[in-house]
Formats: C-alpha cells, structure tokens, sequence
C-alpha cells in the first residue's frame, strides 16, 4: 500500500493548478535535470509531478518513460516529507525491494529526490536523481544542492503559471 498524504485532494488541486500536466518538454526544465545529472554523477535525473494515479514526467534525462504508476513512484513517498527522500540502495529497502522499476528496468537502486513545494506548502512532486548503482552516502552538501534544485524548478514552474495567467488577462481584456 503507497502512502497518500493526508490533503492529497488539496495538492492535487495546487498541482492542476498549474496547468503543466501533459505539456511539451521545456528547455528551462531539461537544462536542469542534465545539469542535475552532471553534478550529482547520475545515469537519470527527472522532474516528477505525482497526479492521482501516476508520476508524469515534466522533464527526463536518461530515462524515456513519459510517466510510471503512482503506485511504483518513489517520489509517492518523497512528497510524504519536506525532507529530501535518500535511499542508497532499493534493494535494501523493504518499501521498494519489490518494486518493477528496481528489479526489472531501468534497475533504480540509488534514488535522492527532493519535493517539490508550493508556495502554499504542497508538495505537488520531486526533483530526483537515480542511479542504477548503490551509493554509499549521500552528504549535506548533496542534500543542500537537491534543494536547491527543487526549489529553482518551484520558481520556474510559478513564472510560467504567472505568464499564463497574464496571457489569459490580456486576452480576456481584448
């Protein structure tokens, strides 16, 4: 049984309110997760928004999955949190051992995603790193970087809300 936050129905109404589930990729949000890649040494480093029934990814790198089942999404128990979510290695971890994604493809055993937190304090998705190798730790300045990575993808998705919205008032003034 996957977690389910206790305001789910109010996050996924921050989420929506967004408008960016099922939108084209974005060359703000792809810069990120290759960056996020680079530094953090990983195969795979995603943008992952958690909906009803699934993680759809706004943005992938390393992975070609649009999106996977809610109930296979460790970012299901990273929005659980306002920490960031660290597992060194999934095959030691009961919650996810079994998981397809750890013991078929892509073969996730190290994963760090960080959530995505709205100004209103909803945790909507994650900002994560995956490896299909173990790692030994993950240290605070890790840790302060995949913050820092979450809350830039925040930021980004709260202009483009912004510019949508002063887009709709233009029209609406015609």
């Amino acid at each position: 049984m996957i977690p389910i936050p206790p305001n789910d129905a109010e996050r996924i109404e921050a989420l929506n309110a967004y408008d960016v589930l099922d939108t084209p990729k974005e060359m703000s949000f792809d810069a990120l997760t290759r960056l996020a890649a680079r530094i953090f040494g990983t195969p795979i480093a995603l943008v992952s928004l958690v909906d009803e029934d699934r993680q759809w990814f706004k943005s992938t790198h390393g992975l070609d999955a649009e999106q996977t089942p809610r109930d296979q999404a460790f970012c299901t128990y990273a929005i659980m949190d306002h920490e960031p979510l660290i597992v060194l290695d999934a095959t030691l971890d009961d919650r996810f051992r079994e998981n397809p994604l750890v013991t078929g493809d892509p073969g996730i055993r190290f994963y760090a995603g960080a959530p995505l937190v709205t100004p209103d304090a909803y945790r909507i998705g994650t900002f994560c790193v995956i490896d299909t190798n173990p790692r030994d730790s993950f240290h605070g300045f890790e840790r302060n970087h995949l913050d820092d990575f979450a809350a830039t993808t925040i930021d980004i998705l709260e202009m483009r809300h912004r510019m949508l919205a002063d887009a709709d008032r233009a029209v609406a003034a015609e």
